[in-house]
């Protein structure tokens, strides 16, 4: 499943406008032939989903062809709510593939949210360096402690959403897959169905409230609510391995008869998005300090701001302007014979970063932060910029 790019949900029952009027009609109407660009049907009143999205087709499909992930109950089985919980915080802005290895090794650390509550935030960091977006890790715990005081996750979607670091999405989530919730949440998966589905053309962000609509319509269909949490993790993965980004599947797929774009052609183009801002240069310089018994000279960033309580090498600022050796020497944790040792490239959601690395060895460390063993650098919480500025400068 790709990343989890939306932060909303649809609930049975749910006012929204329009909500029958879509690029969809009755079996009988097309029937009739291949759409044509000009042509837009309208679901009638009195019109039930289970007519032409049907969800028993939906979950037959998902029964025979569900994925198997480590966080998922088996067939019939309640999911634990901390494993989807867990899942869906890390699967936010990150891949499935990516998340698999780190997931598995949190839960072999942390098994319960008990033991997560009770581990200390810099151990928490530690395991969770590489995934980024840090401020997910540090909602987590602090989530914890509090899922812990009240005696477990709540089950209803209000009490979810008192929950630090749980949104709209990952509370619909939880209330769905876990408890048995009537709610359809809305990821980039279920988005991308959704808007094929219907043919919504309306680029991206704009179309979000007509898929929240179209989704709670296609949850309504009474084989979906008497297994929301299979109807939920069935959108997830139709997305996943059939309606994907660029080359969908459709003879596979259970919906192929009914779906409007398949219908227009325009199963490619769609959800359409908004052209994307470049994204801006940042420049910064930072110092790889090591002594001759094999130390480093590490220290910590602010709790809050980006990567907040995350480990990094000292350094300067980072800015718009590049920076001239002489005003980042002003920087530097000590006067030392400062040398070139490379440039470190990383991205961010909304900057690109360039770093210089200065290297120097010294016989005694001096300068704000802590000295650690590089032959024990894993143990620290790292995030993956600073990682790669360990590799290029210790080469």
């Amino acid at each position: 499943m790709p990343a989890h790019a939306s932060m909303s949900w649809a609930t049975a029952g749910m006012e929204r406008p329009n909500a029958t009027r879509a690029t969809v009609g009755t079996m009988a109407a097309m029937d009739r032939g291949p759409w044509t660009g000009r042509e837009t049907f309208v679901i009638p009143e009195r019109v039930s989903s289970s007519t032409i999205f049907p969800a028993r087709a939906l979950l037959t499909w998902y029964d025979r062809h569900r994925r198997n992930l480590p966080w998922r109950a088996g067939p019939g089985r309640m999911a634990d709510p901390y494993k989807v919980w867990l899942s869906e915080v890390m699967l936010q802005q990150t891949t499935v593939t990516t998340v698999i290895p780190y997931y598995e090794t949190f839960v072999s650390r942390f098994p319960a949210v008990e033991v997560l509550a009770a581990a200390d935030l810099d151990e928490v960091l530690s395991m969770w360096a590489g995934l980024g977006y840090y401020a997910r890790a540090r909602n987590l715990h602090a989530c914890a402690k509090v899922v812990v005081t009240r005696g477990g996750f709540p089950r209803d979607i209000e009490g979810l959403l008192e929950l630090p670091g749980v949104g709209s999405y990952t509370a619909a989530a939880i209330a769905s897959i876990a408890f048995g919730a009537l709610m359809v949440p809305i990821d980039g998966n279920v988005e991308r169905v959704t808007a094929r589905l219907f043919a919504l053309r309306e680029p991206l962000p704009g179309v979000k409230r007509a898929i929240r609509g179209k989704a709670e319509w296609l949850g309504n269909d009474p084989d979906a609510m008497a297994r929301p949490g299979d109807f939920v993790q069935a959108l997830f993965d139709l997305g996943a391995t059939i309606c994907s980004p660029t080359s969908p599947a459709c003879t596979a797929c259970p919906w192929t008869r009914s779906c409007a774009a398949r219908r227009l052609g325009i199963q490619t183009e769609l959800p359409k998005r908004a052209p994307r801002m470049e994204r801006p240069l940042r420049h910064g310089v930072h110092f790889w300090l090591t002594d001759w018994n094999g130390n480093v000279l590490l220290r910590r960033r602010p709790a809050t701001g980006l990567l907040g309580g995350m480990v990094e090498l000292p350094g300067t600022l980072w800015r718009d302007d590049r920076w001239l050796e002489p005003e980042a020497l002003a920087h530097a944790p000590m006067r030392a014979d400062w040398r070139p040792a490379g440039q470190v490239r990383h991205g961010f959601t909304h900057f690109q970063l360039t770093i210089d690395l200065l290297a120097a060895r010294v016989s005694t460390i001096e300068g704000n932060g802590f000295i650690h063993p590089l032959s024990r650098l894993s143990e620290v919480a790292l995030p993956s910029v600073m990682r790669k500025c360990a590799r290029v400068a210790a080469t």
